[in-house]
């Protein structure tokens, strides 16, 4: 049960349970003791019997969401390579676009072709469309 990790709720009262609780994964986050009701036998945080802790108060989880440093290491590195990349490519394009006049016009010409190809494309369907009805 231990390596459960889909749980939401969990309720092992009245069953005779006994022995130690577990505490690894997702038995970290049950911290009412009355789940483990009528179980004399058990023993274990979140139970006064048997807790580590000096005052028996049940253990909260730490609330950073398991991520370790590797994993907040991984998501900057991603976050600045996606930077750095978006950057490269829009002055890739822009910057000489902006520097050699003859690749920009040479780029506005070809732009201008494909927007009056795609006029000329659907006003011959609006075309063929009055004809048909």
């Amino acid at each position: 049960m231990v390596s459960l990790t889909f749980l939401n709720n969990l309720n092992l009262s009245y069953n005779n349970l006994s022995g130690k609780i577990p505490t690894g994964n997702q038995f970290q986050t049950f911290v009412d003791p009355s789940i483990y009701e009528g179980n004399p036998g058990l023993s274990g945080c979140p139970l006064p019997t048997g807790c580590q802790n000096n005052e028996g108060a049940p253990q909260v989880p730490s609330g950073d969401g398991g991520e370790d440093d590797d994993s907040k290491l991984e998501k900057l590195q991603f976050v600045i390579s996606m930077v750095i990349g978006f950057c490269a490519g829009f002055w890739g394009v822009f910057g000489t676009l902006a520097m050699k006049r003859s690749w920009r016009y040479a780029y506005f010409h070809v732009l201008d072709k494909v927007k009056d190809a795609v006029l000329y494309f659907f006003s011959a369907i609006g075309t063929y469309l009055q004809k048909r009805s």
